[in-house]
């Protein structure tokens, strides 16, 4: 049965591994972004380490506002590889 709507994927191996280096990198921001927090959450248990502590807080934000950087970055190359295919570049609620 048809619902008169067609669904066309068009990837190639340029675009799936620019994906992938995308969502590695990705991925490796939010680690260290965890991991600075947690660290940092850590050293407010003292008062000899709260300085630090807040600086890696600082840290971590910067690493969060660098995630949206991330997802950018990777939707103008991917427009770069596919002018004037808006699709090529498309994001959705499941992408990183």
């Amino acid at each position: 049965m048809s619902n008169g709507h067609d669904l066309e994927i068009r990837i190639g191996r340029d675009e799936l591994q620019i994906r992938q280096r995308y969502e590695t990198l990705s991925i490796l921001n939010d680690i260290v972004t965890g991991l600075l927090f947690l660290v940092g959450s850590v050293l407010f248990f003292g008062d000899s380490t709260a300085y630090t502590g807040t600086w890696l807080f600082v840290l971590g934000s910067v690493l969060m506002l660098i995630r949206p950087c991330i997802r950018l970055t990777r939707r103008l190359h991917l427009q770069r590889i596919h002018p004037g295919d808006e699709g090529a570049a498309h994001e959705s609620s499941m992408d990183f």
